[in-house]
């Protein structure tokens, strides 16, 4: 608790915009590998689950989630918590303002994670759409063809890409960072190692936690991912097979045409 008020105190997270930095080259991101890369990539339960304990721990201290129902926990394509666990996360973690009682209760599976105006730090439930992380080399957004957005990978690179430099500039202690653009972030280290404790059993490094809350704000950002690529694989093996079969179509229908016909 003392950690999460030190950190809502110290700065904001300033993954996006509107951070301090000093002028100088964009920041370098590192390619992690996740789970639901590529084609047929899917979202890892587990790792979602420890990304949202991560969040929860730590990162809500100065941000919200407000887009993202607390109900979509129990998404198979998602965290996939019980529906039990889901009312009694939603209960010990989050009060809202009802308007009808004119007062806060405790939340419930039918509300949205609340928004953290505290410190100004931006909400995360787009962050991983709204920063894109691969811009080259190949040119053309290629290589986000090859290895996607980049929106995760900037993430977690942010995360883990503190140097323990620090420096003072009117008034705003600045951290560097060698991920963030310009290379200097006004938001301490968020993470140290061991801030969690995963109830699997996986050690929490800083690169770990880092993995495991950036695949869970990817989740937040892309909750259809699974859906969409569901989708895209079956529309593709239609469109090859209908090209399939208008081709061999079109070669019996100008055969006699083209080759003549025969008495």
């Amino acid at each position: 608790m003392f950690r999460k008020l030190a950190l809502s105190a110290a700065a904001a997270l300033a993954l996006t915009t509107g951070g301090a930095y000093a002028a100088g080259e964009g920041g370098h991101t590192e390619d992690f590998s996740f789970s639901f890369e590529g084609p047929f990539g899917t979202y890892d339960q587990a790792q979602l689950q420890r990304g949202l304990q991560v969040y929860t721990e730590v990162c809500s201290a100065c941000h919200g989630l407000k887009f993202v129902p607390l109900r979509t926990l129990s998404a198979e394509n998602g965290p996939g918590m019980p529906e039990d666990q889901v009312r009694a996360y939603a209960a010990q973690n989050y009060e809202v303002f009802d308007q009808e009682e004119d007062d806060y209760r405790a939340a419930l599976p039918t509300d949205h994670f609340p928004a953290n105006d505290t410190v100004g730090a931006p909400d995360l439930s787009l962050m991983a759409k709204a920063r894109a992380g691969f811009h080259g080399p190949y040119g053309l957004g290629l290589n986000q063809l090859f290895n996607g957005i980049g929106g995760p990978e900037h993430i977690a690179s942010i995360l883990t890409g503190y140097t323990g430099e620090q420096r003072t500039q009117a008034g705003t202690t600045l951290y560097e960072n060698h991920a963030f653009d310009g290379g200097w972030i006004s938001m301490a280290p968020p993470l140290y190692g061991d801030d969690v404790t995963y109830a699997d059993g996986t050690e929490a490094t800083i690169e770990q936690e880092s993995k495991d809350v950036a695949a869970f704000l990817m989740w937040t950002a892309e909750p259809k991912m699974m859906a969409r690529k569901q989708a895209g694989f079956a529309g593709v093996l239609f469109l090859t097979v209908l090209s399939v079969l208008l081709y061999l179509t079109n070669k019996r229908i100008w055969k006699p045409i083209k080759y003549g016909k025969k008495d």
